[in-house]
């Protein structure tokens, strides 16, 4: 062989184990760390424990935004809705996408360096077929399963450590959400609700996967709350945990919202059915229920009220309150105030259009209902805003140089129901609604031919819109917000992802994804450079509110499919 091949020979074999070489050694994740994130990385579902969805870094800023390009692409290999944040620790990068699948890459430049994909049963119907991400504990990496169980991975080989059943998937019990690692355990909560299942959120220990405490949303009739359901009831009760909660360490409370009450129909369950579609505070040691907050009561129009609220302090009349901020699906803004025994009421308004409410109680929140727009048993009944909500499970997020919380709203959109008797059988669905009449519900209104998908900005201090964005369709777009003033999401049919100036609202700048982008942004920075990350891929409930769309009007909208993670940075 001559020199220069043979040279060319080594320096090829030579390169790949060079570049192994230079993979930084993993960082245990600590509690000390979570408590105070570094700015570089992203270490957790909305980046800190008070739920924000906020980045300090300003590399990447309002002036420069136009120099973003993309530094690197993935594709997953997977169809469906890919819906979570791209997790960052120290170079490390880990997403999961649908089908129970996480896969580890170099932040920097994209390179996969392991792939974990969990077996599920064959007869397993996944109706939410998502992942909406990982949680990171010590050396480990937490995801739940769409066949409730929790595994944990090592984070630098992707082993399994150990795999946790926490509910009978036989059951209709399933996890979509990203884990919450407090202090040594990891907090996990169930979907189900349209099977009938008995919502819960439940701890583990980080290190065994021994079941620690486990608290259900729906309470027994010998406990609290269990007097507001009739009897029989409460053991099917819905009450879903769809969404990772936030944590105050000052009070040592984890909060989570629950979803809607089983099945949709209020006539078979009458009262309050406590805790569906509330605030949960719950001792992050004991589980405990400490307090909580009911947004609506007896509800029979699908608002699950799953979002976590923020950790967020708000002036009102020169006093500071700690609140817990929420935008519901009902259509109104929660502003609430967090102590260390009680949560209390502070105030509430609508965002979008809003009909269902006659007014809330200024003492204790508690809504009236307009008569005309409540679920009976064999009535059509339309109401604002639709069953998708004012703001579904895509979060908002909150800036605290601007002082703005940012909400992906849809305004101006109505719906129309009508509720049938149903039975339940483990296992099959328990709604009470035709999924016809779900999947062609939505009613257009003389706003909605202006533009129905909303980007908001609020001043809580003031309670004022600071600015509002407008897209003609709807927005399914989780929202991230930087220190360099922007807001970014996508959301929309178009496949675009956005970038906002977060003091005025002005569009900066957009790219055209591969397929629709529901993913949840995040920002990190490697060697000093900063970084945009999100996952493109449309499905699930935007491709179904879509199909609600298309039936109404009477046009196919094709939105591409298939996952990828997309990367960007400034360019050079």
């Amino acid at each position: 062989m001559k020199r220069h091949h043979l040279y060319r020979f080594l320096l090829a074999a030579v390169l790949p184990l060079a570049a192994v070489a230079a993979e930084p050694s993993y960082t245990p994740v600590t509690n000390a760390r979570l408590l105070n994130p570094e700015p570089q990385n992203w270490l957790m579902y909305r980046a800190n424990y008070s739920g924000w969805g906020y980045s300090p870094l300003k590399q990447i800023n309002e002036h420069n935004i136009g120099k973003l390009k993309l530094a690197w692409s993935y594709s997953t290999g997977m169809m469906e809705g890919h819906q979570a944040p791209p997790i960052v620790n120290n170079g490390y990068m880990f997403v999961t996408t649908p089908n129970n699948q996480v896969i580890a890459l170099a932040a920097k430049t994209g390179r996969e360096l392991w792939r974990y994909k969990k077996t599920i049963p064959d007869e397993l119907q996944q109706l939410h077929p998502t992942n909406r991400g990982v949680a990171l504990y010590g050396d480990k990496v937490y995801i739940g399963t769409t066949d409730a169980f929790l595994v944990a991975l090592d984070a630098k080989t992707g082993k399994e450590s150990w795999k946790t059943p926490i509910a009978d998937w036989k059951a209709g019990y399933y996890t979509t959400l990203a884990p919450l690692a407090i202090n040594g355990k990891i907090l996990v909560g169930c979907s189900g609700g349209e099977y009938g299942i008995r919502g819960f959120v439940a701890a583990f220990d980080a290190e065994t996967g021994k079941e620690i405490w486990r608290t259900y949303t729906i309470p027994a009739p010998d406990q609290p709350g269990g007097d507001t359901w009739p009897a029989g009831t409460y053991e099917h009760g819905g009450g879903s945990v769809w969404i990772t909660g936030t944590y105050d360490p000052q009070t040592n409370l984890t909060f989570w919202g629950t979803g809607n009450p089983g099945p949709w129909t209020p006539d078979t369950r009458k009262g309050d059915n406590l805790y569906a579609n509330s605030m949960l505070a719950l001792n992050a040691d004991t589980g405990a229920l400490e307090g909580f907050h009911q947004y609506h009561w007896n509800d029979g129009w699908d608002w699950d009220e799953v979002s976590a609220p923020l950790l967020i302090d708000v002036e009102r009349d020169g006093k500071k309150i700690k609140s817990l901020v929420h935008a519901g699906r009902n259509g109104y803004l929660w502003l609430l105030e967090r102590t260390s025994s009680t949560v209390n009421f502070v105030d509430a308004w609508p965002f979008v259009k809003q009909n269902v409410f006659s007014s809330v109680d200024k003492k204790t929140g508690r809504p009236s209902y307009d008569p005309d727009h409540i679920m009976h048993i064999g009535k059509a009944v339309g109401f604002c805003p639709s069953l998708w909500g004012g703001k579904d499970w895509p979060p908002e997020a909150y800036n605290p140089i601007t002082g703005l919380f940012y909400v992906p709203a849809n305004n101006n959109l109505c719906a129309e129901l009508t509720n049938i008797e149903s039975k339940y059988t483990k296992g099959e669905l328990y709604l009470g609604v035709s999924l016809e009449n779900i999947l062609t519900n939505v009613r257009m209104t003389v706003e909605s031919r202006d533009h129905i998908g909303e980007v908001q900005a609020w001043d809580l201090n003031g309670r004022k819109k600071v600015w509002t964005h407008n897209y003609p369709e709807m927005n399914w777009g989780p929202l991230m917000t930087t220190g360099g003033n922007l807001v970014f999401g996508g959301g929309t049919n178009d496949r675009l992802f956005h970038a906002f100036d977060a003091s005025t609202g002005k569009l900066l700048w957009q790219y055209p994804a591969s397929s629709g982008v529901e993913g949840v942004p995040s920002s990190f920075a490697v060697d000093g450079e900063q970084y945009i990350a999100v996952q493109a891929g449309w499905g699930v409930d935007a491709q179904r509110m879509q199909g609600a769309f298309d039936a109404v009007l009477d046009h196919k909208t094709i939105v591409p499919q298939g996952g990828s993670i997309l990367v960007f940075k400034l360019d050079k």
